[in-house]
């Protein structure tokens, strides 16, 4: 997680404290979300999450991606179809993502199933992201090589521009929508000096949480 500080200091230049499992929450969503509320006190994307997925031949791909939600059902982001990474969730509904908060020195790592929003939530998502957006949304033929280069992406943006000129709202594309990760596993990490950090994770088994305390 970086080079070494000795002592480790935190953004208001403390030291780090350490996470006890007295500290936690027995619910990991309400565990995630004090933590991802103070992240956003001190990181200016606190919701910037990397989303892995396997893609062919059980090779991993990453990608940065935006939390737009997280509840007890699981942590929804939004995206193309029929790009690379929905091909991947196609083949293999299986997913895991990271979030970073370097400024608290923590990290939370959370593994799950991954399934497709309903219809009527990716609308009253889409329904909320401003104009151009909308139209970025109609426009890009997502993982597709632009053999043309970026005039060729203007160009496409420009004919959805015309299609939708005298349309006060415009509609959610098909190939265009939201995803949920349901998770099974999700882990606090809380940076400590030495490299000797504070790890603990969250099980679902049975349909209950176990928390464990991990090596780090």
């Amino acid at each position: 997680m970086g080079s070494e500080q000795t002592p480790r200091l935190d953004d208001s230049g403390g030291e780090v404290p350490g996470l006890d499992r007295d500290d936690l929450e027995d619910d990991p969503i309400a565990q995630f979300q004090a933590w991802f509320e103070r992240a956003g006190e001190v990181n200016p994307m606190p919701e910037a999450m990397t989303l892995a997925t396997v893609g062919n031949r059980g090779r991993p791909d990453a990608r940065m991606v935006l939390l737009k939600g997280a509840g007890r059902d699981g942590f929804r982001f939004f995206t193309h179809y029929r790009g690379t990474k929905a091909e991947q969730i196609a083949q293999n509904p299986a997913a895991a993502l990271v979030f970073h908060w370097p400024e608290l020195h923590r990290q939370v790592r959370i593994r799950g199933r991954i399934e497709k929003l309903g219809a009527d939530e990716s609308d009253d998502y889409f329904a909320s992201r401003d104009r151009v957006s909308q139209i970025g949304a109609w426009a890009s033929p997502q993982s597709q090589v632009l053999k043309g280069g970026r005039a060729e992406l203007e160009q496409y943006t420009t004919k959805a521009e015309e299609g939708f000129i005298t349309e006060p709202d415009i509609p959610r594309p098909d190939h265009w929508g939201g995803y949920l990760v349901k998770p099974e596993e999700i882990e606090f990490w809380q940076g400590r000096p030495g490299r000797l950090h504070d790890r603990f994770i969250y099980r679902l088994k049975r349909r209950r949480w176990r928390i464990e305390r991990l090596a780090p």
